[in-house]
């Protein structure tokens, strides 16, 4: 069996085999785009995420991942989601119990809180663009008019709140994820647009912080020409923290 839709509560999940199992698991939080469906999912479906599936699954890993209510913010929904999926894949899959997290865009906030309040189940975290400041982001949005006002809907209906205070609570809480961690993390920032470019600025300044504490965070720079050797660069970092079981 190549792979198995399944569902957990409303949300569809999907869990793919590989061939020859190397006993680590990945699970993966997607950006805004991401879906999982009965029959499909955006990792199937996208030419460059498909890619990607083949090389991991080649490399022995057996990849979960979940609908997330789709275009989540980084919910409380969400975060309960992932540690139900992650309790599922444990108690029926073999695989060991410490999973590497790969997460894009929107899924870093995801991340953020399950390597916080599960990071003895977590091995490594891999960042691809991430959003790490939920308010930064909106800020930047604000240039934008028509997907700024996309977004706070979207932010409003993922957190169910119209309320201003409460909003202002969902953005503290979503504010620079990346804290107090010790857990092996990698971010892979893709220098595709002016946008990405000004992430990059908020970046360096994080990373900044990120070394006077001494957390085990790494920054790889990329050019969207050398994509195709993304999986590479996830494969290598995995095997450098899968020393100790």
């Amino acid at each position: 069996m190549e792979s198995r839709n399944f569902k957990l509560d409303t949300e569809w999940n999907i869990i793919h085999y590989p061939d020859k199992p190397s006993g680590f698991g990945i699970i993966i939080i997607g950006d805004d785009r991401h879906f999982v469906d009965e029959k499909s999912s955006f990792w199937t479906q996208n030419e460059g995420k498909a890619a990607m599936l083949t090389d991991l699954k080649k490399a022995g890993y057996t990849i979960f991942y979940s609908n997330l209510y789709r275009k989540n913010w980084g919910s409380r929904q969400a975060i309960e989601m992932a540690k139900s999926l992650y309790a599922h894949v444990i108690r029926n899959e073999i695989i060991n119990e410490k999973v590497h997290i790969v997460a894009e865009g929107m899924g870093a906030l995801v991340a953020g809180r399950l390597m916080q309040e599960m990071g003895e189940h977590i091995r490594s975290s891999t960042l691809i663009n991430p959003i790490l400041s939920l308010q930064s982001h909106l800020e930047q949005e604000k240039e934008h008019k028509f997907f700024y006002k996309k977004l706070v809907k979207e932010l409003e209906n993922s957190h169910q709140t119209e309320r201003k205070p409460v909003m202002n609570e969902v953005l503290k809480r979503n504010e620079d994820i990346i804290q107090d961690i010790n857990i092996p993390t990698k971010i892979i920032h893709i220098l595709s647009s002016g946008r990405a470019y000004k992430q990059s600025t908020m970046l360096k300044q994080l990373s900044i912080k990120w070394q006077d504490k001494d957390m085990p965070v790494s920054i790889s720079y990329m050019l969207p020409e050398k994509k195709q050797s993304l999986a590479k660069q996830i494969i290598r970092f995995l095997k450098e923290n899968e020393q100790e079981l």
